[in-house]
C-alpha cells in the first residue's frame, strides 16, 4: 500500500469500518488519484494546444491587416 492509501485505510479502521470495506475504499481512491492524475496532465496538453492555436490566429489577424 502507497502511503496515501495506508492514511485512507487507518482513518477507517479508526471508525470501525470492517477490514475489507476500508481495504476496498482505500483502493477505489487510490485509483481516482490516478485518474485525476491522468486528466490533469491531459488538460495541460490542451492548455498549450490551445495557446498555439489562438497565437496562429493572431498572427493571421495582424497579417491580414498590417502587411
Amino acid at each position: 500500500m502507497t502511503t496515501m492509501q495506508s492514511e485512507v485505510y487507518e482513518a477507517f479502521r479508526s471508525i470501525d469500518v470492517p477490514e475489507d470495506k476500508a481495504v476496498k475504499a482505500a483502493a477505489a481512491l487510490s485509483k481516482r488519484d490516478d485518474d485525476v492524475g491522468t486528466l490533469k496532465s491531459d488538460m495541460n496538453l490542451l492548455k498549450w494546444m490551445m495557446g498555439f492555436v489562438l497565437a496562429f490566429q493572431i498572427g493571421i489577424f495582424v497579417k491580414l491587416f498590417i502587411h
